[in-house]
């Protein structure tokens, strides 16, 4: 008998929510949480997501509120302002290096490393936790024109997994009561 996977899951908050929203479906990570619980010992589940810092509620808060009361570790970062030279307000908030630097500390921990995102970027960092002989699924959509998973992350990963596969066992229930927020970035 062979033990069981130690998992991790690394969401890219606003990719993934695009991704769900291409395929035209709401994620529900209640359910997509204990997915990942059947499918080893799940050591962290990990969200990222940018926020505002002057903005007290935000559409994002309840489902960061109700993500880290039921079982995942948010990570949040404060969105950066700036006008260009022509007066356009333009507005920065990238997780990729908080994403990067905490699936680094933990890969000598798990076997796994699921990445839910298509951002050709973590490409490198797929290949650095691949050296330490962890495996890497990377959870995106091929299914969409055009497809939301770089290529170069596709291939490099040592399993893709379309979102659409998985929609029947992590999407929300359009009927009854809803149980947690809304997903959205």
């Amino acid at each position: 008998m062979t033990p069981l996977a130690r998992i991790a899951l690394f969401i890219d908050g606003a990719n993934l929510f695009s991704t769900a929203k291409a395929l035209g479906f709401d994620l529900d990570f209640k359910r997509l949480l204990h997915e990942f619980q059947s499918r080893g010992v799940l050591v962290r589940a990990f969200y990222y997501t940018a926020t505002f810092e002057d903005q007290e509620f935000t559409s994002i808060r309840p489902l960061t509120d109700w993500l880290s009361y039921n079982g995942f570790t948010v990570v949040t970062k404060t969105l950066k302002e700036s006008t260009d030279a022509s007066g356009r307000r333009k507005v920065k908030g990238s997780m990729d290096i908080e994403l990067a630097v905490n699936a680094m500390e933990i890969a000598d921990r798990v076997d796994q490393i699921v990445l839910f995102s298509g951002d050709g970027d973590f490409r490198s960092l797929v290949e650095a936790v691949q050296r330490r002989g962890v495996r890497v699924t990377v959870v995106s959509t091929i299914s969409s024109r055009p497809p939301m998973i770089a290529d170069e992350l596709r291939r490099q990963a040592d399993v893709f997994t379309d979102l659409l596969e998985l929609k029947p066992q992590v999407s929300r229930e359009t009927s009854g009561p809803r149980e947690r927020p809304r997903a959205v970035p």
